[in-house]
């Protein structure tokens, strides 16, 4: 056990070699000390496979590591960010892997639609990885038990987007489902420095947008999900998904079929997989600090708001990381409902690392919405209003190996036209206060 895990740190330390087998001698090492190197995962794109030697030593060989790292589904992030962190182990040939966060959350946001609520949100993750002589194996699960909260989530002023009860959510953040992943993709060797590559499952991600936004390194410490959501990552939970793909060094083309319906708001289950829409998704990674996507998609009926409406979606964006504690975003995403409007968002997001124990955060977003107003009668129903969130924050790090628990807080603004005071106040605020305990970081 102790010798493949060596193994698996010597592969990742090799993150720009070709493909090769190296000799490591592990006979003076200390195999009974207990910290692990900082970097104690394999590369995303790197396949190992690990020969023991019976005098203590182990090849490794290595396919090229690509300049990216996982992001949610089979989408890519700059490969600065490297790997969650978390527990990681050998079984056999598999490398094993489990993450997870839960945080206890105080939300408190004024104005006439304001409100406030204590809660917790979680995910768990469990990820089986093998090398073969002919590419790469992953299997994926994503968990979390939001649906404990009720159906009604919480507090997000001017977050639109599925129902509870029957009722739109309006300023209101949806719980996620029980499976937030199921799935598995295989890599096949096609040529030195590429891959293709087959992605599916009940539950998964299509290619579309960028990495949901509680898997992106800007987004790392904070606690509110974007207003924005629907506009960016709705389709990170769907229930039936195939992707293919070509993947190489510094680029990848994909394609999927998928439902387009979103989650339900019974979210104990697994509904019934579709595969009545698609989308395709181009990326760059053209060096190890940025990655960038552009992709476009047709959904059948995603929203239960808009039964009788499909949707072309269309996402860019760029993703900066700088291997030292910066990470930032700035996205773009236009929806147009078919038949009905286009509505667009700009999205620009950061999260600095100060230091070990210090980071600071920040988001701001711009949405075009014509949700906000779901009653028939009302005279602002389906008029479309633009609004801008301003939100900024603070998270304290604690180490508890191999835990880290982030105390923290965030305060958010928001600009919007005259029409809304009404109904939103003047200048309405809102602030959130956190807890989080991570699984590796």
């Amino acid at each position: 056990m102790k010798l493949k895990i060596t193994a698996a740190l010597a592969c990742a330390a090799l993150p720009h070699a070709p493909a090769l087998a190296q000799e490591h001698d592990h006979s003076t090492m200390d195999h009974g000390a207990t910290d692990m190197p900082k970097a104690h995962h394999i590369p995303d794109e790197a396949a190992c496979q690990f020969d023991p030697h019976p005098e203590g030593r182990a090849v490794v060989y290595c396919t090229p590591h690509l300049p990216a790292a996982s992001g949610s589904g089979t989408s890519r992030l700059p490969a600065t960010e490297g790997h969650m962190g978390g527990l990681h182990a050998m079984a056999g040939d598999w490398m094993l892997m489990a993450h997870g966060a839960v945080s206890a959350q105080y939300t408190d946001v004024s104005g006439p639609r304001g409100s406030n609520k204590a809660y917790v949100t979680s995910m768990a993750m469990l990820t089986g990885e093998r090398g073969t002589g002919w590419g790469r194996v992953q299997v994926k699960s994503m968990f979390s038990l939001e649906p404990a909260m009720d159906s009604s989530g919480y507090p997000n002023l001017f977050a639109t987007g599925e129902t509870s009860r029957g009722n739109p959510l309006v300023d209101r953040q949806h719980p996620h489902d029980l499976f937030m992943e199921l799935a598995a993709r295989i890599d096949m060797n096609i040529a030195p420095g590429a891959t293709a590559f087959l992605y599916g499952g009940p539950v998964g991600e299509p290619a579309l947008g960028p990495s949901a936004f509680m898997m992106r390194g800007s987004a790392r410490y904070n606690p509110e999900p974007p207003i924005a959501h629907h506009w960016f990552d709705s389709t990170h939970i769907t229930y039936g998904v195939v992707t293919a793909g070509v993947s190489a060094r510094t680029w990848q083309l994909e394609a999927s079929a998928f439902r387009g319906r979103e989650p339900d708001e019974e979210r104990w289950g697994i509904e019934t997989p579709k595969l009545n829409s698609w989308s395709a998704r181009a990326t760059l990674t053209p060096s190890p600090r940025w990655a960038m996507q552009a992709s476009y998609a047709r959904i059948e009926r995603p929203e239960a708001l808009h039964a009788g409406q499909d949707e072309r979606r269309f996402t860019a964006s760029a993703h900066y990381d700088d291997g030292k504690g910066l990470a930032a975003m700035l996205s773009f995403a236009a929806k147009d409902r078919v038949p009905g409007p286009t509505l667009t968002a700009w999205q620009a997001e950061a999260n600095w690392d100060i230091d070990s124990r210090n980071t600071l955060f920040g988001r701001i977003e711009n949405v075009e919405n014509d949700e906000l107003f779901p009653d028939h009668r009302d005279p602002l129903h389906d008029r479309a209003f633009r609004v801008t969130k301003f939100q900024a924050g603070y998270a304290r790090r604690i180490a508890l190996a191999p835990f880290e628990l982030a105390l923290g807080g965030s305060i958010a603004a928001y600009a919007k036209p005259d029409a809304l005071d009404a109904a939103y106040g003047r200048d309405p605020i809102g602030y959130t206060l956190f807890a989080r305990l991570l699984l590796g970081r």
